[in-house]
């Protein structure tokens, strides 16, 4: 049994990576700023409250956990909104980028501690951070905050691997889920999708930017 972090674990890709999780028998531990009746099922041990984007917040989560080992730690947190030129909001895109890119770099480094050699470090991140992908422009804040997590983590899978910890940046494909307002994949196979390459991940593959059907991304 692996116990596995899950930022955003309240509701959907992080919940039902949590259920997932739980079902084969691993522990979970949700993080979130409010609780679901849902997340409660799942029989992880909930962490409420948390604020990702702040760091006293963090701080004391890392303090809460001083002394526990985490085998998996999944950076899930993320919010979406849309930018054209024609609606253009700088809030919005700053929001984007402290929530999907300075935030999980936070969270990771105020959990190193409790991470080991075999440790496995995810991000869900988007392949709309790609930048040779970007056919068709818009999704300003978007955008920018994934590229910018992306470059993050394959400086972590870099600086971690002398630590022996593997480092996947993943994405979900178009889930549906409430932030992608119901279009897309179904949750349930996007998670499992995920869970195969979170237990796929070596160090001989950590650092690659891949989509959760296996397929390899280009930056």
């Amino acid at each position: 049994m692996a116990t596995y972090l899950i930022t955003g674990a309240n509701r959907g890709i992080g919940l039902e990576l949590a259920r997932q999780l739980s079902a084969r028998g691993d522990s979970v531990i949700g993080v979130c700023r409010d609780a679901s009746a849902e997340l409660d099922a799942t029989g992880a041990q909930v962490h409420e409250g948390v604020d990702v984007t702040d760091d006293d917040f963090v701080a004391r989560l890392a303090k809460t956990l001083a002394g526990r080992s985490i085998d998996v730690l999944i950076n899930n947190a993320g919010v979406l909104s849309v930018e054209t030129l024609g609606d253009m909001s700088f809030d919005r895109i700053r929001r984007q980028i402290e929530v999907n890119a300075i935030s999980p770099l936070r969270v990771t480094t105020a959990l190193l501690s409790t991470l080991h050699a075999g440790s496995k470090l995810i991000v869900i991140t988007s392949r709309m951070g790609s930048i040779q992908d970007n056919g068709s422009g818009g999704y300003y804040g978007y955008r920018m905050s994934k590229a910018a997590v992306n470059a993050a983590f394959k400086s972590l899978a870099n600086d971690l691997r002398s630590k022996r910890i593997a480092v996947g940046i993943l994405h979900p494909g178009m889930v549906a889920t409430e932030m992608t307002g119901g279009q897309g994949i179904d949750v349930r196979d996007s998670a499992a999708n995920l869970l195969a390459r979170i237990d796929a991940l070596t160090l001989e593959n950590t650092g690659v930017f891949q989509h959760a059907n296996g397929e390899i991304l280009s930056w």
